[in-house]
């Protein structure tokens, strides 16, 4: 934590770039365990199996032009460089442990937490070897589907109460390992739907097809919906935005998690010229 916080004061006095990103780890990143059956498993007829992403409706790469997702392909750019390095860390810790299911969540609104979820899904899905998920957890206020430029519905909330099968609420991203399930039509009480059988049954059975699902949630401290989910994935990464986010919240907010399957921390709103400076010896302008 005492890094999060230098970088915080650092640059409580500066300006900041929204769209950078800092990746800060601490502790072990040990998890509490994705969360055990209740009751056993469901019936064959609802467990999930890799064959169903055959079924999946596939829509082009067509991020609207607020959306902030970045060009992986092109390696000199900084805040791209950050999300791989964020992805490079994460994997490791899956050599290390049970490591499939991560949430992405904010103390409070318009920390980055979105943007964060977003990116690190596009790197992990530019690795060969992995099948990646995207979901769009925050039933408050999804805005995934309108940075894909693609229909909420059918989605998570429709799979849930059945409504319809879960590759039927699926996309996948054309040209990538790269799967988003959209947030599906709007429930009146998101945590009540949470808190279904359904749901748990879901974190335990993605990992059968998926090397990385990465949720985001609403912020920690503006619902319940964020807790409960950390309770049922493998870990936790905390979004928080430099020069906004107060130390105060960020304590709160990893007390609420209890602390034990926070992977880490991620600081957005960098300035650009510490980033910056990182890859001035490795990539000159001739390049």
């Amino acid at each position: 934590m005492s890094r999060v916080h230098d970088a915080l004061r650092r640059a409580e006095q500066t300006g900041s770039v929204p769209n950078a990103v800092s990746a800060v780890t601490y502790g072990n990143g040990a998890p509490n365990g994705r969360a055990a059956y209740e009751n056993g498993r469901t019936t064959a007829a609802t467990m999930l199996n890799p064959s169903l992403l055959a079924d999946v409706v596939e829509i082009p790469f067509a991020p609207a032009q607020e959306s902030h997702l970045l060009d992986l392909q092109k390696s000199h750019e900084t805040p791209a460089e950050e999300f791989r390095t964020l992805r490079t860390r994460l994997n490791h810790l899956q050599t290390l442990q049970p490591l499939h299911t991560v949430i992405v969540t904010s103390p409070s609104p318009a920390e980055g937490k979105t943007f964060s979820a977003v990116n690190l899904a596009l790197a992990e899905s530019h690795l060969a070897e992995n099948q990646v998920l995207l979901a769009d957890f925050d039933l408050r206020r999804p805005i995934i589907h309108n940075l894909f430029q693609s229909e909420r519905t059918p989605g998570l909330s429709d799979y849930l109460t059945g409504q319809c099968t879960f590759a039927a609420a699926l996309r996948k991203i054309a040209g990538m390992n790269l799967y988003f399930l959209p947030a599906g039509t709007p429930v009146k009480n998101p945590l009540e739907l949470l808190n279904l059988k359904q749901c748990k049954n879901l974190f335990e059975e993605l990992p059968q097809i998926f090397n990385w699902a990465i949720f985001d949630t609403p912020p920690l401290l503006f619902s319940a919906d964020a807790n409960l989910l950390a309770t049922l994935a493998d870990g936790t990464i905390l979004v928080v935005k430099i020069g906004t986010t107060t130390f105060d919240n960020v304590t709160r907010a990893i007390q609420s998690l209890c602390e034990n399957n926070v992977l880490g921390i991620v600081a957005n709103g960098a300035r650009a010229s510490e980033l910056y400076s990182k890859y001035t010896y490795y990539y000159s302008k001739s390049e």
